[in-house]
């Protein structure tokens, strides 16, 4: 089976009947799909968000979603960090463009992280390797994968779970977009309390 047929198969009625079928695990599928999505960014993540949502109820659901792609993401960051830091910087020199973007991505730090883990068709894979190689704080990282992604699996489950009643209450609309700031905002306040306690560690060493 190439990619192109697994793609094509991973649709919203076969991962619903996938997580019926190994029901007896409890949550451990849905945490492994959206898992794997982190290693493998060929699988959907708005149809594995949407899929949980249907088949565990949509707080439950989507909190399910949140622990597999927060852990997958984690798991993909630490590995481009220990494996493959000291071997990429030795290809920097010929790969201009990439070295840019590791470059931009230190610099800038959580917020664009934040917003980019927000967006569901971004390619979270690239993000979380090209973050792994560069010299941006594992609390950074972390800080911005569990606030973008719960940003992002809540908005899903939230459009997923009921489509007809989104269309028909607009306000609802507006509550998704409060959220995101509240949670953009909060994300903010502990990166900044982070980086207060970082300088007074080394003012302090």
């Amino acid at each position: 089976m190439d990619f192109e047929t697994l793609k094509e198969s991973l649709t919203l009625k076969h991962v619903l009947e996938l997580l019926e079928h190994y029901r007896s695990f409890g949550m451990l599928p849905g945490v492994i799909v959206t898992l794997l999505e982190s290693f493998f960014p060929i699988l959907p993540m708005f149809v594995l968000v949407m899929a949980n949502a249907a088949a565990f109820g949509f707080w439950q659901g989507m909190m399910i979603s949140w622990i597999g792609a927060c852990l997958g993401s984690i798991l993909v960051f630490l590995l481009a960090r220990k494996v493959g830091q000291k071997q990429f910087f030795k290809f920097l020199s010929r790969y201009q463009k990439v070295n840019q973007l590791v470059n931009w991505v230190e610099r800038h730090g959580f917020g664009p992280l934040f917003l980019l883990f927000c967006f569901p068709f971004t390619p979270s894979a690239i993000i979380n390797v090209v973050a792994g190689l560069s010299r941006i704080s594992r609390q950074q990282f972390i800080l911005a994968v569990l606030f973008g992604k719960m940003v992002m699996i809540f908005v899903i489950s939230f459009i997923g779970y009921d489509l007809e009643a989104l269309a028909k209450q607009p306000l609802r609309t507006v509550i998704v977009v409060v959220i995101i700031f509240l949670l953009w905002y909060a994300g903010k306040k502990v990166e900044a309390r982070f980086s207060l306690t970082e300088k007074a560690s080394k003012e302090d060493s």
